[in-house]
């Protein structure tokens, strides 16, 4: 019954595949989410940094311009007193003056910073101190530039920000007298979104993850009940399942009750019925019955009643006679009784190991002065091994078999007994050499009192079925071929229990 109900299906057409594979597209989805917000976080933040770089670039060239605009490259300045740093501070701050977030000075190789301005600052006053936090970067560009006579420029990246340099030589008497500009970009404020983002991202991810285990925890649960309780089915129907709290799978689990209710209503109609019909049959087959009866018992009695009356109007010869006739009349009701008890009785067999060769010569042996009467051989197949039957049973069934084979085989002709095996069973066969069973007749061949000879009863393939019946077998007409008579073929059950020969 499960594996009837569980039948297996490709595996794309199980939903813990597709919510599965709904959840690896949603983590791709989510990971290219990330990765592209990564890489415009990165294009950003590079951008910001090529424009700064550009600006910087700009304003180390206005601080080289305005300085040889003063005129001080044709002068032979030695000394760097407070007016001239002062007057290199108005350079500085003039040529940063437009530039926001900007700040530079110049720088003297032996001498170190000779002017510092930050014109932009954002703070609470006008900043004129040189930044310690970058002092060895800034020295170390403009010693480069001053060393190599070309600008320098120079990035620092950290965590939160990029500092960014650029040192170039200035021209005039003075040597190692280098312009530098400097500024930050910032990157927290694009970081923080960027981080925020992937973190909701990456909760969402958890809480869908946690939401589709559970789910299929619960689905997978519930269906495992209701296969369960469809596995229970029995003779009795099909049993109640029960609901789950799931909307889809109780609609599923409604159908089905009332489709069990629907299946319970119509088995109990159909077992109504079928006991009806049977009751019927059963009336049917006792009308037969004891119409065949009445009809197998009237005629002896027929002829005994007249015997009777012979015998009371003869003389004593004639009664004697007639008596004679009567207790024939009374022996031939005696058999039909003794054929009526055989159909009513139970049988119960006992199989055991027999030689099958040596039990199929006895039944052969048995019939054997019959048949010669009729001048009707019995011959007996090649058969080799043993097999579990009930001699009892089995020879009171191949006894009616082989008496109508007589019976209806021609002079001169043969009875065949024989014998088939299988693992599972044994076939033993009667087969004769006369017309068969006509077509009429076949249909009918084992019901009581069915016969075609005048003086035949009908009930010995009618026993001889029942016997079988009785043993776990089964008796048949196998259909005719040509050229050959009726066969007739017992099949007997070769169970495991039985012993093996």
């Amino acid at each position: 019954m499960t594996e009837g109900f569980c039948e297996r299906r490709p595996p794309l057409h199980s939903l813990k595949i597709r919510l599965l594979g709904l959840w690896a597209l949603s983590l791709v989805a989510s990971v290219a989410v990330v990765v592209l917000l990564i890489q415009l976080y990165r294009q950003s933040t590079a951008a910001q940094v090529g424009h700064a770089d550009a600006v910087i670039a700009r304003a180390c060239d206005m601080i080289q311009q305005r300085f040889d605009a003063a005129g001080w490259s044709s002068l032979a300045l030695t000394q760097f007193d407070e007016r001239l740093r002062s007057e290199f501070n108005a350079v500085v701050a003039a040529a940063l003056a437009h530039v926001d977030g900007v700040e530079g000075g110049i720088w003297q190789t032996e001498s170190g910073p000779l002017a510092y301005a930050y014109p932009t600052y954002q703070g609470t006053g006008p900043k004129t101190d040189l930044p310690a936090a970058e002092r060895d970067e800034i020295q170390a560009a403009n010693a480069r530039a001053a060393r190599d006579q070309q600008p320098v420029d120079h990035q620092i990246p950290s965590r939160t920000q990029t500092l960014l340099l650029r040192a170039c030589p200035l021209n005039g008497p003075i040597g190692g007298l280098t312009g530098w500009t400097m500024t930050r970009v910032q990157s927290a404020l694009g970081l923080r979104p960027l981080q925020f983002g992937v973190g909701i991202l990456l909760a969402l991810m958890l809480l869908m993850s946690a939401w589709l285990g559970r789910t299929l925890v619960v689905w997978g649960r519930h269906v495992r009940g209701i296969e369960a309780a469809l596995g229970r089915a029995g003779s009795d129907g099909m049993p109640a399942v029960p609901r789950t709290g799931e909307q889809e799978l109780d609609r599923i689990i409604d159908a089905l009750n009332e489709a069990g209710d629907r299946l319970a209503a119509a088995r109990q109609a159909s077992d109504l019925m079928t006991l009806r019909v049977a009751r019927a049959e059963r009336l049917a087959s006792l009308g037969r019955v004891a119409a065949g009866v009445a009809h197998e018992i009237r005629n002896p009695l027929a002829a005994a009643r007249l015997q009777g009356e012979n015998a009371l109007a003869g003389d004593d010869c004639r009664r004697r006679q007639a008596i004679t006739d009567m207790l024939g009349q009374i022996d031939r009701l005696d058999v039909h009784v003794a054929e009526l008890l055989a159909m009513t009785q139970r049988v119960d067999p006992h199989p055991v190991r027999v030689d099958l060769a040596s039990f199929l010569a006895g039944q052969a042996v048995r019939h054997k002065e019959i048949a010669a009467a009729r001048d009707v051989t019995i011959a007996v197949g090649e058969v080799r091994g043993t097999a579990c039957l009930d001699p009892a049973v089995v020879g009171r069934v191949l006894d009616n078999l082989l008496t109508n084979a007589i019976r209806h085989a021609p002079v001169g002709g043969a009875v065949i007994l024989g014998a088939e095996r299988s693992p599972e069973s044994l076939t033993l066969t009667v087969e004769d050499t006369g017309p068969g069973v006509p077509p009429e007749m076949r249909e009918h061949l084992f019901e009581p009192f069915v016969t075609s000879r005048p003086d035949g009863t009908g009930l010995g393939l009618a026993i001889a079925r029942e016997l079988a019946d009785a043993h776990g077998g089964g008796l048949v007409l196998r259909p005719p071929t040509p050229g050959s008579g009726a066969v007739f073929a017992l099949t007997l059950p070769q169970e495991d229990a039985w012993p093996r020969s």
